[in-house]
């Protein structure tokens, strides 16, 4: 079998982006989405716990991500008039329907991926625990 047989094979085997996929991870696939995303799913939480609860997350990142999450309909902003005037963020319905497929990708993770200078400064923090009591 030459090469140009065998490379013909492996792309009749290839099967062509899915649609739907492709725009999920256009969202999805950005740094810190994912991680916000389980980060909320306890309830709603002010930005400034949010930031302490993803380290290494910068304010500006963070801010527009939310916008991001926001604008796609996965988190809810709510804004509380003051004084002072409190901001918090919740999931939405759609959002928590992603809950599930976040955990599937977390157990994966922890059974094929390292740990050494992969995502572990991302994991939620007892900052958040607390801000989320008060």
């Amino acid at each position: 079998m030459g090469t140009t047989q065998r490379t013909a094979t492996r792309a009749e085997n290839c099967v062509a982006a899915d649609a739907s996929l492709v725009r999920a991870f256009d969202l999805l696939g950005k740094r810190w989405t994912g991680v916000l995303l389980g980060t909320l799913r306890g309830g709603p939480v002010g930005f400034r716990a949010l930031a302490r609860a993803v380290p290494g997350i910068s304010d500006s990142v963070l801010s527009e991500r939310l916008a991001e999450l926001t604008e796609a309909g996965l988190v809810a902003r709510t804004v509380e008039e003051g004084p002072p005037v409190a901001v918090t963020y919740t999931l939405t319905a759609a959002g928590r329907e992603l809950l599930p497929a976040l955990e599937q990708i977390s157990l994966w993770a922890e059974r094929h991926l390292t740990t050494r200078g992969v995502g572990s400064s991302a994991r939620p923090k007892p900052a958040l625990q607390r801000a989320r009591r008060r």
